[in-house]
Order: C-alpha cells, then sequence, then structure tokens
C-alpha cells in the first residue's frame, strides 16, 4: 500500500484541497473574547463630567479615519465610547498639552478610555508617552443636540472675556 499515489491528477486534487483548507484557516478572524461574551463593561460616558482616561501620543500618517488631514487639536479614540466628531476637554498634567480636542481618527489598539492625541514632533509624542488625563465630553458624535448647554457655555463665555481683554 502506498501512502503517495501515482496519480497525478489524485496529487494535484489534494494539494489543491490542502491549499484551499490552509487559506480558509489562515482568513478566519477569531473575535476577541471580551467582545464576543460582552464582558467588557465601560461606564457610561456622559457629557459633562470629568471622567479619567488615559492618553498617549501618535505623530504618523497624514489623513484620520475621518478623512481629514492631521493636525494639532485632534484625537483619536475608541469609537464605541467616543464616536467620530465627538468633542472633548483635556487636562492632563502638562498645561501645554491642555486644551479642546476633535475626535476625528481611530486605531486598533484603541480600545476603552485611551485618546491618542495628535502632535506634528515625533520626537514630542515620545516624550509624552501615557499620561493619566482628565476629560470633559462636550459633544458626542456629531450631533450638537447631544451636548449639554452647561458645558459649553462656560467655554464660549471664557473665550468672549479673553477677546474683550485682548481688545482693550
Amino acid at each position: 500500500m502506498h501512502l503517495v499515489s501515482k496519480s497525478n491528477l489524485k496529487k494535484i486534487l489534494a494539494t489543491v484541497l490542502a491549499s484551499l483548507a490552509l487559506i480558509l484557516f489562515y482568513e478566519t478572524t477569531i473575535r476577541d473574547l471580551d467582545d464576543a461574551t460582552g464582558l467588557r463593561e465601560e461606564p457610561e460616558i456622559v457629557t459633562g463630567a470629568w471622567l479619567p482616561f488615559s492618553a498617549t501620543a501618535y505623530c504618523k500618517g497624514t489623513t484620520t479615519f475621518s478623512g481629514i488631514r492631521v493636525r494639532r487639536g485632534m484625537a483619536a479614540a475608541d469609537p464605541r465610547l467616543l464616536p467620530i466628531g465627538s468633542v472633548v476637554s483635556v487636562k492632563t498634567d502638562t498645561p501645554e498639552y491642555d486644551g479642546i480636542y476633535t475626535i476625528l481618527d481611530t486605531g486598533p489598539a484603541i480600545k476603552g478610555r485611551i485618546l491618542d492625541l495628535y502632535m506634528w514632533s515625533c520626537y514630542e509624542a515620545l516624550d509624552f508617552g501615557r499620561k493619566k488625563i482628565e476629560v470633559n465630553i462636550l459633544r458626542l458624535g456629531w450631533s450638537p443636540t447631544i451636548s449639554t448647554p452647561n458645558t459649553v457655555d462656560p467655554l464660549f463665555k471664557q473665550r468672549e472675556e479673553n477677546l474683550s481683554n485682548l481688545q482693550k
């Protein structure tokens, strides 16, 4: 009894079947166990409250997930928590990075309460590292009806005061 057939047709058929099986196995994706079972629970994200987040920085790329060219003031976030178009106020331990950021990007490593802040300089992004920050969600997604006036009004008033002080 021969283990390998003498027929070339059978060899070709066995090779094709083995190749297809390998391709199907390779192309199969396994869902994250936490996602599949629903075990990953994030506290509800609400506008107007300061929430603890973690921040990193990135400097690569030219266009965000939303199709807009990268520039300072943009951030990437987990779209399940902060959808594209969300606007957040950020407080860090370094006032230089405090301010208003618009969520216009996503990333495969950004899961949960992490913001990835865009920086033009890769050296600056490396120096930034990972920081604990506080985030106040001013608007969730693109809809202005989801933002709360109580969180946005003080920012506009502060801007108006700053502008009037500059004009004096």
